[in-house]
């Protein structure tokens, strides 16, 4: 990955690179690459995440409703 400094801006150059990563999935790929994960628990994480935006989107659609 190259990002070009122009005027000397770094702060500019760094923001660029920030969304460059972000966008192309660079640290999450490093984070999930730290250790193994066994797939039970890949399972067990994303049945966890899943029961979780349920509930946040039950809550929200109650508050919207009103009861």
């Amino acid at each position: 990955m190259y990002v070009e400094v122009r005027n000397n801006d770094v702060n500019k150059a760094l923001r660029i690179f920030k969304k460059k990563v972000q966008g192309e999935g660079i640290l999450q790929e490093y984070k999930e690459r730290q250790h193994y994960v066994k797939p039970s628990e890949k399972r067990r994480k994303a049945k966890a995440a899943g029961k979780a935006r349920w509930k946040k989107k039950q809550e929200k659609s109650t508050v919207d409703r009103g009861y």
